[in-house]
């Protein structure tokens, strides 16, 4: 008897080779490699697709948009869920993806009509006891408990619900593959056949996918392709806030934020976070407010910084919320261009609230604090703002005016800015600096 043909396929990236290989030589990731079976190869005719036109002669698609319930993730999303839209939704697990989830099934069952929830990690009843916590009672929410993609289909397409939600996509496993579930194949297959099944009938689909200890999506990264929309839910778990970062959006902007409190019943919007992640701010040394901007709307968050006496030979470098390589850089440039010295004290760096800041606008903020707190003096109400160069020089960044218009809702009328933004506006003191010494002259 011939035998099937199998290879090896990396879980991490998805890289196939026809031998074991105990690194995979494409991520580097080690004992990754798990054997598939080869699919037989298809002969598919080839159809016609009409003839090439101008980009410019095509109509231009009117998109009927779906509230979830939440303002603030509709706007997130461009203005709601469009007819057919597939969403990724990951997060850390015990983040709240499943009560977000229950809360937009909610509002959509009440709204629009019926709901199904497939549900591959949880049984009903463990979903029952959440929806009664969180005061869920609509009739018309659905839950099936199926990890079987054809029974889901065929649920799916005999009960035509207005929305589906998949929790999670690597539980689920088509019986066309001999892979176990969660495996690259796996959830390659499912989630292109549940992306093609609800884009034919013009139902929206919110999958959410698992997440590996670097917080990346677990499996392929061509399940994040396959996708309209990319949302990571992220938070620190004993924190009541929670933001949703939206990372891709074939139906809006990408970049947008949306922010969440989680109580006792349920998540509920936050409408200022700027107002929300200053309540508690006290304007002492190492503590600057910087305007953070991903997508269209700035946020105020107070940076932190915090250094002692070194206890031991090789001073400790710590942050929560920012780039750990990217301090040691900032420390770097102070010692080098302004002759602040840290090499004897331990730096820790804290965003407060739990958001994570990567754009290097922060950078300026990062370095104010550091040595507002070296020096143990307070900068006070000052908006702080600039990418910070390895020479010592301040870059510019972008939306420069409307981090000024946030800080001056909030009664932040001094910024320091970069010289490069040439940005001026009403009521507020603007100080333009080009190197970090201008910076420290200006403020310390």
């Amino acid at each position: 008897m011939k035998k099937d043909k199998s290879y090896f396929v990396c879980q991490e990236c998805g890289f196939s080779s026809p031998r074991w290989l105990g690194r995979c030589p494409s991520c580097g990731a080690w004992n990754t490699m798990v054997e598939e079976k080869a699919l037989p190869e298809l002969t598919v005719k080839a159809t016609s697709a009409g003839s090439p036109r101008p980009v410019l002669s095509w109509e231009e698609e009117s998109l009927h948009r779906l509230s979830t319930g939440f303002g603030n993730l509709d706007r997130a999303l461009g203005g709601g869920l469009v007819e057919g839209q597939v969403v990724l939704l990951a997060g850390e697990p015990g983040i709240g993806k499943s009560t977000l989830l229950l809360q937009v099934c909610e509002h959509f069952s009440r709204n629009y009509g019926e709901v199904l929830y497939v549900s591959g990690e949880e049984s009903p009843s463990q979903i029952a006891v959440r929806a009664r916590r969180i005061k869920v009672s609509s009739k018309k929410l659905l839950t099936l408990p199926e990890t079987q993609l054809e029974a889901i289909i065929d649920t799916l397409q005999a009960y035509k619900p207005t929305l589906l939600v998949v929790d999670s996509i690597q539980t689920l496993h088509s019986r066309t593959l001999e892979s176990s579930p969660g495996s690259v194949s796996q959830v390659r297959e499912c989630a292109f056949k549940l992306s093609e099944v609800c884009k034919q009938m013009g139902v929206p689909l919110l999958m959410v996918g698992q997440v590996n200890k670097e917080g990346v999506v677990a499996g392929p990264k061509v399940l994040e392709h396959i996708v309209d929309t990319v949302l990571y839910f992220e938070g620190e778990r004993f924190n009541f806030y929670r933001s949703i970062r939206v990372i891709k959006n074939r139906f809006g902007a990408g970049g947008e934020m949306a922010f969440f409190k989680m109580s006792g019943s349920g998540l509920e919007e936050v409408p200022e976070p700027s107002a929300f992640f200053l309540q508690e701010r006290v304007a002492s040394s190492g503590s600057v407010v910087f305007p953070h901007t991903e997508g269209s709307k700035p946020v105020l968050l107070e940076v932190q910084a915090l250094t002692i006496q070194a206890l031991y030979t090789t001073p400790q470098r710590r942050t929560q919320g920012f780039d750990v390589n990217r301090l040691s850089l900032i420390l770097a440039v102070l010692e080098k261009e302004a002759k602040i010295f840290t090499r004897d004290r331990d730096t820790f760096v804290n965003v407060v609230g739990g958001v994570r800041v990567e754009e290097p606008a922060a950078d300026l903020a990062v370095a104010l604090a550091v040595v507002s707190s070296v020096k143990d003096k307070p900068v006070g109400d000052l908006l702080v703002f600039g990418e910070l160069g390895l020479l010592g020089e301040v870059r510019s960044v972008h939306f420069a005016r409307e981090r000024l218009k946030e800080g001056l809702r909030f009664g932040f009328r001094r910024a320091l800015v970069p010289k490069g933004s040439n940005v001026e506006i009403e009521e507020v003191e603007v100080l333009p600096v080009k190197h970090i010494r201008e910076a420290l002259e200006a403020i310390i």
